[in-house]
């Protein structure tokens, strides 16, 4: 018996930014963005919309696609960088929403690499008898983007997606995963302030303390270096090669990052999902968010080997592979 994918959601909000609108209030141009990332729009929640909100419709979607309801799931499982408030997590608050039982639900932080960590940790409580989890990747870093500061505001978009994840013995399976961090050079991108290091006040605010800090360039090399080495391992654990893979769902945080890892694992674009260019990079909903989208347009079939990796904020990076 092994844990599988039975069911996958998303949600991105209506509201379109393209460069265009980048062009007016920044030093910048569409050339210089869609050259230097990839992206030529992204998705942003309104006013009113919270993580949980966007989390709360990718749920919906995922629970009907895995032929579930809510009251059947015995864990919910979110990773966020930016939930609704610091506490209660926004876990529980989608427990009350999605109208489930008194189960464990909760958050977990690891930047964009928490879909993946929290799909670790969703794949270990199936292994333990919990039926029917329910994880989520879920980001408004729209809310926390400076957008005076021209390297990091035309990046970031917000977006929700969530599998089902079920115990069988069919062959539809994960079968590998890895994990790993390395907090020595966690200044290179950060949130400074509303912690308890720093915790909110006019100064903090008059400062920018509160938005993402990111030096681009030393986290492209650290990114590139650390997803391979995810794919790598979790492809020996499985002894699989990636010449075997149908598709590679990366983090879409750059079109370079994306495109040197698929060179390294010496992998055609074709066999690469890309969507940056629709949603920009939205931090843990960027890989939930592909996958739906490679189920929804046919891009895997059943049987087929299916390689998701991930680098955040921490530094965290992952991997987890699965036959679909």
């Amino acid at each position: 018996m092994r844990t599988y994918i039975a069911g996958t959601g998303s949600y991105t909000p209506d509201k379109i930014l393209n460069n265009a609108y980048f062009e007016k209030i920044v030093d910048t141009s569409d050339e210089w963005i869609r050259t230097r990332s990839g992206i030529q729009e992204r998705r942003i929640a309104t006013d009113e919309q919270a993580t949980s909100d966007l989390a709360f419709i990718a749920a919906q979607r995922a629970l009907k696609s895995a032929g579930i309801k809510a009251k059947n799931l015995s864990a919910i499982i979110v990773g966020t960088a930016t939930p609704d408030m610091p506490f209660p997590s926004t876990g529980c608050l989608l427990q009350k929403r999605l109208g489930a039982p008194p189960i464990m639900a909760f958050d977990i932080s690891a930047g964009c690499t928490g879909f993946l960590y929290a799909l670790g940790i969703g794949e270990n409580f199936v292994m333990n008898g919990y039926e029917n989890v329910l994880v989520i990747g879920a980001d408004t870093l729209t809310r926390i983007t400076d957008y005076t500061d021209r390297t990091t505001c035309v990046l970031f978009g917000d977006a929700a997606g969530a599998v089902v994840l079920k115990r069988g013995d069919s062959k539809s399976a994960i079968l590998a995963s890895h994990f790993a961090s390395d907090g020595s050079s966690w200044e290179l991108l950060h949130q400074p302030a509303g912690g308890s290091r720093m915790p909110a006040s006019h100064e903090t605010v008059d400062k920018r303390l509160h938005v993402i800090k990111m030096q681009g360039n030393e986290v492209f090399k650290l990114a590139v270096r650390a997803m391979c080495e995810a794919a790598a391992i979790t492809l020996k654990k499985a002894k699989v090669s990636a010449s075997q893979l149908k598709l590679l769902i990366p983090h879409q945080a750059n079109i370079r990052i994306i495109e040197a890892s698929a060179k390294r694992l010496h992998l055609p674009m074709d066999r690469v999902l890309v969507n940056i260019d629709r949603y920009g990079n939205t931090s843990t909903g960027t890989i939930p968010v592909a996958l739906d989208e490679a189920v929804r347009t046919g891009r895997i079939d059943k049987g087929d080997l299916v390689l998701m990796v991930a680098f955040g904020a921490g530094f965290t990076w992952g991997g987890v592979l699965f036959r679909y």
